[in-house]
């Protein structure tokens, strides 16, 4: 995506989860946009020679686990982000007959921090607090004003709002006070 006013090219964290379905080899079969997001995050998807064998190479590196090649890792780290992963084998509910798997990777929310704690510690209302959440996943003001169903400009008064409340000036302010030091 890019930034309008100076043609910068940002990077948006993914919304849905990704979605991959490998084969029993690990070789890539098929696979959503947020995926392939994910996975070739920083580098942009579109300049990767052999897109399928990077990734299968990707998933064979990252994903499965060191001691049980067999086994998914259970969490996953893209940049700063961390992904939950899980794998389900697609089949009738016993042994998979046809050795596919789809495997899940899903937007892992900061678990160190309690959103009622700080909402209780700054006077947070209920919709204050949602803001607030979305913000700690890494949302943008779109993102965030798409999941609430609300206009961004509605999501820019709240987060204005809990500037005010926690004494800080910017996005990364509300951050800094909720999960640096002495938080």
């Amino acid at each position: 995506m890019r930034s309008p006013e100076k043609g910068i090219k940002v990077h948006t964290a993914p919304t849905r989860p990704g979605l991959i379905v490998v084969d029993s080899c690990l070789g890539v079969v098929a696979y959503n946009g947020e995926a392939l997001q994910i996975l070739t995050y920083p580098d942009q998807s579109d300049k990767i020679r052999h897109l399928n064998t990077w990734l299968t190479n990707k998933i064979r590196s990252d994903l499965v686990g060191k001691q049980l090649p067999s086994k998914f890792v259970d969490e996953f780290r893209s940049a700063r982000r961390r992904y939950l992963c899980r794998s389900f084998t697609v089949g009738n509910g016993s042994a998979s007959s046809s050795g596919l798997r789809i495997v899940m990777l899903e937007r892992r929310s900061n678990e160190a921090v309690k959103i009622n704690e700080i909402s209780e510690r700054f006077g947070l209302t209920a919709r204050e607090q949602e803001t607030v959440q979305h913000l700690l996943e890494g949302l943008t003001s779109k993102e965030i004003a798409q999941r609430m169903k609300i206009s961004p400009n509605t999501v820019k008064a709240f987060l204005r709002l809990v500037m005010v409340k926690m004494n800080v000036s910017t996005r990364s302010g509300i951050i800094g006070r909720i999960v640096g030091p002495g938080a």
